[in-house]
């Protein structure tokens, strides 16, 4: 049987903060709860379609990440099951969706770790021989795997587009050791979850994380390496010199290109199959990745 699809919450006994693309976010107690609804968005733009148990599969596999990397870094997570007895009405939309969690400082750049050539990163070595300024050998392909793996940081948006920006100009944000520490950590996550990847199918081909303070310690935010803030590759597939067939909402992205759309609000409704295949893949790259299907 499918899960209710969640559009958006309306949460009696809780502070509601704000709606972000994907996420909506309330204060419990002086903690952050932060639920996963259905929305898609791409190119920066929500769509008026829900994918069914998006949503679910986001919490549940970033929970399972944040598990699996915390000696790498702590994470925000408190808790996924005990909420507070204010919200005990809302546990039919609570639950598996929704994640407690403690407050921390946003640090307001993007971290995007790359290590393979795709996406607008394909784009700019095209045009420049390098990927948002960090130069590249010649005659790489379409797809194909980087040297090493490279953090290429944003400025975070919650409307619009997210602006590449380089290391250096990070560094003038938030502080360069900070920016340099954001880095080594991003990276290191990167090639931890490759390596569990690997075995089980599946290529990391780039991802994006975010980061919070609480004083001096650094803490691993929002969502980690789920379909929506990563690019997966089934590697029976791969073919370097294209792109690749994908886990990800790359399918809809795809799509989207397909039938020219401007990539300007409103977005277009999903055609039902669009909806269904973006679904199973969603779902599927959580049961490669966890081992079990999502209940």
């Amino acid at each position: 049987m499918m899960s209710p699809v969640v559009w958006e919450t309306n949460l009696q006994g809780a502070k509601f903060l704000s709606r972000g693309k994907v996420r909506d976010l309330y204060e419990v107690d002086g903690n952050l709860l932060l639920i996963a609804t259905d929305r898609l968005s791409a190119f920066d733009v929500v769509l008026p379609t829900p994918i069914p148990d998006k949503g679910r599969v986001l919490t549940q596999l970033s929970l399972f990440w944040f598990n699996l990397l915390r000696d790498v870094i702590p994470n925000h997570v408190i808790t996924t099951t005990d909420f507070p007895a204010s919200l005990a009405s809302h546990q039919s939309i609570l639950e598996g969706r929704a994640m407690l969690c403690r407050k921390t400082q946003p640090i307001p750049v993007e971290c995007v770790v790359r290590g393979y050539l795709v996406g607008s990163g394909w784009k700019d070595y095209q045009k420049t021989g390098a990927v948002c300024g960090i130069p590249l050998p010649k005659g790489l392909r379409e797809s194909d795997a980087l040297p090493e793996p490279i953090f290429t940081p944003a400025t975070k948006a919650t409307t619009g587009h997210d602006e590449n920006i380089s290391i250096e100009q990070a560094g003038e944000i938030i502080g360069k050791p900070l920016a340099e520490r954001l880095r080594d950590v991003s990276i290191e996550i990167y090639k931890r979850a490759v390596k569990y990847a690997q075995p089980r199918g599946i290529m990391l081909a780039d991802t994006k994380f975010e980061f919070g303070q609480i004083g001096d310690e650094l803490i691993w935010i929002d969502e980690a390496l789920t379909p929506d803030s990563s690019r997966f590759w089934p590697a029976s597939e791969y073919k370097p010199g294209q792109a690749q067939p994908s886990f990800d909402k790359q399918y809809v992205r795809d799509y989207l290109e397909q039938i020219g759309w401007n990539k300007q609000p409103p977005g277009p409704v999903l055609p039902a199959e669009v909806v269904s295949q973006t679904r199973a893949k969603y779902r599927e790259a959580y049961q490669r990745l966890t081992g079990k299907e999502l209940s």
